[in-house]
């Protein structure tokens, strides 16, 4: 059955291999642990959620107590307020008193009436004014004795007490003695008034402010409840209050309650008022004595709802609210806590079936992605080894990571790099024997022609001057010393191409040497129908480079611009830095051009376009400049002219 397997295996490629592989071991466990998961899941969940009910079940405690305190706190507000206005309003009273005074002491000063009168006329204008309900202006004697008095005028109230015993009259005897002329002064104590028919104690505020001359206390007094006490006010908003709280719901059928210290229902959906003290879970037991002794915790119970059709346990979280000591209970029905979680645990069924399902599409996609990520590099890699094994050495491949494929990658390229080389070796040792051998053939041809054209030559110049010049035979004498120069010529740059001697190399001012060829070519026949336009770069560094042979190939490409160029047009040197690396030499012409198909053949020895060409300048030119370690580039164009580049290195090589 292995063998099978492998041999089924063999036949496949290898991102098929991938997936029969290594998808099984993804998807299997991926069944294995989402069945584990779920099961852990399932059962963490019910304890988790219960965690999280408590916890909102404290929230929601906490969120009442937040309700409770804010609104606290606003009444609180709310009263300072209303005591300060209604502080002003007694003040206002008092001071309205005192204006009265003042105008029947000015009547007696005047003496329109005694003082008995005076007092008279101010007591019966303090009973005409009443504050709230039962509020009055009263006045008594710094001793105690009341002088103006809606009931008990006369009587010496000096140890009054109110409901907590406090001796109130002699503290404001004390204080308006000893208080700055015009200060109004004031007191609150608790008092219960038998004549308007008080069943509890009420607290009463009044203002009062000492007159000098008479010796009186003048007061404006009234009741706090009918001042700045709102009974409706408060009434309405704890109303509010108690629909705000009973509008939060707890889960499905909860909700929240408050109650006294003793047992009383405060707010409650249908309970309110109703005490609760004495009430007793399924098992007998008094939770709300409890609760009511515990003041702060949790606590578990049975119970039976009107609509429940079966006991269900019940946990309730309660907090105490000190300033009105109210206990705040928020509880709920255990069996909603897991209602949740039983709905979590289909939940988590469903996607331990569906989530292996999604993992191995998506890993299925992910392999076939990393499948073709692997072997697309391979492809293309075997395509290049064929293109190589077809002789294309300059084939490479890309390197586009740095993986095992991206070394293999950059291994080949080394690899073929390196058979290039090899191979332009070999083409350059069998040059190198080509050029020997013509070495010696040019020494022999030389040795062998040049005698014989030097005594052609001696003869024709003789005979030249011999031949007068409207001879019809002069014009083959010339002829013959003419061509004969030109044989001398081709054998002279035979050996120069054969014996280019190595580079004597010194310090050399590029731009001054090229001054010195314009100048001179300047002169030649062949470059008077053109233009030579400079264009150096100043300060350009001196690089070492033999003299003599940068003459030649600036003579030889210059002559070559201006043989190309039609009359009236421009040939243009300019030098420049290039990468901080080459002194750049550029020649231009404006000439016809050069086609495509010639510019590969350019620089071979013997190749001209010329009608008396010998094909050996460019030649010669290349070779100079690769001795020196330099780049010749040409760039022509047909119609447009064309332009050779030079590029000299600043640092030369050593081997």
């Amino acid at each position: 059955m292995v063998r099978i397997f492998s041999r089924f295996l063999n036949r496949m490629k290898i991102r098929w291999k991938m997936l029969v592989i290594i998808l099984p071991l993804i998807i299997v466990p991926i069944f294995l642990l989402g069945a584990i998961i779920g099961y852990v899941a399932t059962r963490q969940a019910y304890e988790g959620l219960t965690q999280v009910s408590r916890a909102d079940l404290d929230h929601m405690a906490s969120f009442t107590l937040d309700l409770l305190e804010n609104h606290h706190r606003q009444f609180e507000v709310y009263r300072d307020d209303k005591k300060k206005i209604v502080e002003q309003e007694m003040k206002s009273l008092v001071e309205l008193a005192f204006g009265v005074i003042n105008e029947q002491q000015r009547r007696q000063r005047i003496g329109q009436i005694d003082l008995e009168s005076a007092q008279q006329a101010v007591g019966n204008s303090f009973k005409e004014v009443s504050i709230g309900t039962s509020g009055y202006l009263f006045a008594m004697t710094g001793s105690g004795m009341l002088t103006v008095h809606p009931a008990r005028e006369g009587e010496d109230i000096s140890a009054a007490q109110d409901e907590n015993g406090w001796l109130f009259i002699q503290e404001m005897k004390q204080r308006a003695l000893a208080s700055a002329p015009g200060e109004v002064l004031y007191t609150i104590y608790p008092w219960h008034n038998e004549l308007p028919g008080d069943r509890r104690p009420r607290r009463k505020i009044v203002a009062f402010r000492y007159c000098h001359t008479w010796d009186w206390i003048v007061a404006a007094g009234g009741y706090l409840d009918e001042t700045y006490d709102d009974p409706t006010f408060e009434q309405n908003a704890m109303a509010l209050l108690g629909q705000q709280i009973k509008s939060k719901k707890v889960g499905q059928t909860g909700y929240i309650y408050t109650m006294t210290g003793d047992g009383t229902l405060t707010i409650h959906p249908d309970a309110e008022g109703e005490n609760l003290l004495h009430a007793t879970d399924l098992d007998g037991r008094a939770f709300i004595v409890e609760m009511a002794q515990q003041r702060d915790g949790w606590i578990r119970y049975p119970w039976r709802g009107p609509q429940d059709t079966k006991n269900r346990m019940k946990i309730v979280r309660y907090r105490y609210f000190e300033p009105w000591d109210w206990i705040v209970a928020v509880g709920s029905y255990e069996d909603e806590f897991y209602r949740a979680a039983n709905d979590l645990k289909w939940r988590i069924a469903l996607h331990v079936l569906l989530l292996p399902l999604i993992i191995g599409l998506v890993a299925t996609a992910l392999l076939a992605l990393a499948a073709k990520v692997l072997t697309d590099p391979i492809q293309r890699m075997i395509s290049v080894m064929r293109k190589v094994r077809q002789g294309r050495l300059d084939e490479q491949m890309s390197v586009e990571s740095q993986d095992e494929l991206g070394e293999l990658a950059i291994a080949f390229n080394r690899m073929t790099r390196m058979l290039r080389k090899n191979k332009e070796m070999e083409a350059a040792l069998a040059q190198q024997g080509k050029m020997a051998s013509l070495g010696v053939l040019s020494s022999g041809v030389a040795h062998e022609i040049n005698n014989p054209l030097g005594v052609i030559l001696g003869y024709a110049g003789y005979l030249e001057k011999k031949i007068p010049e409207d001879d019809p035979n002069y014009s083959f004498i010339h002829e013959i010393k003419r061509e004969s120069k030109r044989c001398k010529k081709i054998v002279q740059d035979l050996l120069s191409y054969s014996r280019t001697p190595k580079p004597a190399l010194e310090p050399t001012d590029i731009n001054r040497l090229l001054r010195q060829i314009i100048d001179f070519a300047g002169n030649h026949m062949d470059m008077n129908h053109v233009q030579i336009v400079q264009n150096f770069t100043d300060d350009l560094p001196m690089i070492a480079a033999d003299g003599d042979q940068l003459r030649q190939v600036a003579i030889n490409l210059l002559l070559n611009a201006g043989a190309a160029s039609q009359p009236g047009k421009q040939v243009s040197v300019a030098t420049s830095i290039e990468d901080d690396r080459y002194i750049r030499i550029e020649f231009a012409d404006q000439g016809e051009g050069i086609s495509e198909g010639n510019l590969d053949k350019i620089f071979e020895p013997f190749f001209t376009t010329k009608a008396r060409g010998t094909g050996l300048g460019l030649a010669i030119t290349k070779q100079i400049i690769d001795m020196h370690q330099g780049q010749v580039t040409i760039d022509s164009e047909i119609g447009r002219g064309t332009r050779v580049i030079i590029r000299l290195p600043l640092v030369r090589e050593e081997y």
